[in-house]
């Protein structure tokens, strides 16, 4: 959001006095200015749709119009930065348009541009402000030579107009274009959380078990040759990579304990959570006081969560003890771990707290840090709560879905 520095609380500017202060000469000036700004849409206004609505018959009508719109925001853009500028006032720019990969090429593009809603209602504002434009420029310049002593409440009356006019028309419609662009941002940080799991899992399959089973396969071939003429090394051979088995196995098990841990499937988040409390170098209690398990997504989040943040707790604290406790609260769920270590936390200190508030509000949830020096630190986190069922009968319509396309194709 972009906001003028120089506007009090409430997007109101100071009251008119007597007296031309800096205020009303900016008010003023923005009147004034409304004559060329309003004949120079006006114009555009009209060009584009006469153009584009004449030649609708022709293959390059519509492509026409639809450009015309895209200039049609642009023009929406300079008036709203003109109003911040000089009204001061606090107007959001709406989102872009932007086609989903799904939806490349011409005629998406074109379908898109003419039911922008924000082009059209912009077309608007310049449409219905030569006239008020006109009005204003007249009012303001008569009165600047023969009303000035009132001229301030004039300035002021007719710049509270404009303020509704471009607070109406040129805004984001409605919170929909807002959750939009919240959901874009998120969906940015969803993708790069996700391809830098890949890429840990990628670098810990090449460098832990990969290689050890390389290095196996390797030992064992060695022993297969040694079997004939060397039984007994042939035998400490087959012993040693009997121990890299074991050895690789673990790491696998703790890779897929990285992944998606097999006690959260079977046995739910108390259970979990227990598994990762008994594994921290600190002492920690825990308390799930859920009366039914969560969607697999949701309880996911939340053991990763509890878990990144117990390991802040082991390596960063110096605390004597910890808590860990769930619990839900209407369509929220909620997850709190507190320390009673040395606390300053801090969203930027390099314990990956950023990162952890960053994949909460990727799903719409929240994160919160108290810690003052000297502690405790207490980290808050909420998700939105989604039913198990919901998840499943979710998945069983995307398998139906799948089916239905399978059996298209043959």
């Amino acid at each position: 959001m972009t906001m003028s520095p120089l506007v009090p609380d409430n997007d109101r500017p100071p009251p008119a006095r007597f007296a031309l202060d800096r205020w009303t000469w900016k008010e003023i000036g923005y009147l004034l200015a409304n004559l060329p700004m309003a004949v120079a849409g006006f114009v555009y206004t009209m060009f584009m749709i006469g153009v584009g609505v004449g030649l609708a018959v022709t293959v390059v009508g519509l492509p026409l119009l639809a450009a015309g719109l895209h200039g049609a925001r642009l023009i929406g853009r300079a008036e709203r930065g003109r109003a911040r500028a000089m009204l001061g006032l606090r107007i959001d720019e709406p989102s872009p348009m932007v086609l989903s990969r799904r939806a490349q090429g011409f005629f998406p593009w074109l379908w898109s541009s003419l039911t922008d809603p924000v082009g059209w209602r912009a077309v608007l504002y310049s449409f219905i402000r030569l006239p008020w434009g006109v009005l204003t420029f007249t009012v303001t310049l008569v009165s600047l030579f023969v009303l000035w002593p009132v001229l301030p409440y004039i300035a002021r009356l007719l710049a509270h107009a404009d303020r509704a006019m471009a607070r109406g028309l040129l805004s984001p419609s409605d919170e929909l274009e807002r959750r939009i662009a919240e959901l874009e941002s998120d969906r940015g940080v969803v993708v790069d959380t996700a391809a830098a799991d890949l890429r840990r899992i990628e670098r810990d399959l090449h460098d832990g078990a990969q290689a050890r089973l390389v290095a196996l396969a390797m030992d064992l071939g060695l022993a297969k040759e040694k079997l004939n003429h060397d039984p007994e090394a042939a035998a400490r051979m087959v012993d040693e990579a009997h121990g890299e088995v074991k050895v690789a196995l673990q790491e696998l098990r703790d890779l897929a304990r990285g992944i998606h841990p097999a006690v959260l499937t079977d046995r739910g988040l108390d259970a979990a959570l227990s598994a990762i409390a008994s594994r921290c170098t600190v002492p920690v209690t825990v308390g799930v006081d859920l009366q039914a398990r969560p969607a697999e997504a949701i309880e996911g989040i939340a053991y990763f969560t509890v878990s990144e943040l117990l390991q802040n707790v082991s390596k960063h604290s110096g605390a004597r003890s910890a808590a860990v406790e769930v619990w839900r609260s209407a369509d929220r769920m909620l997850i709190q771990v507190t320390d009673d270590g040395r606390g300053g936390a801090r969203m930027d200190g390099g314990t990956g707290m950023a990162g952890l508030a960053e994949r909460l509000g990727a799903v719409d949830g929240l994160f919160v840090l108290d810690s003052p020096a000297g502690g405790p630190t207490t980290v808050t986190a909420e998700l939105p709560w989604r039913n198990r069922d919901e998840g499943k009968d979710r998945d069983k319509g995307r398998d139906l879905d799948k089916g239905r396309d399978k059996g298209r194709v043959r």
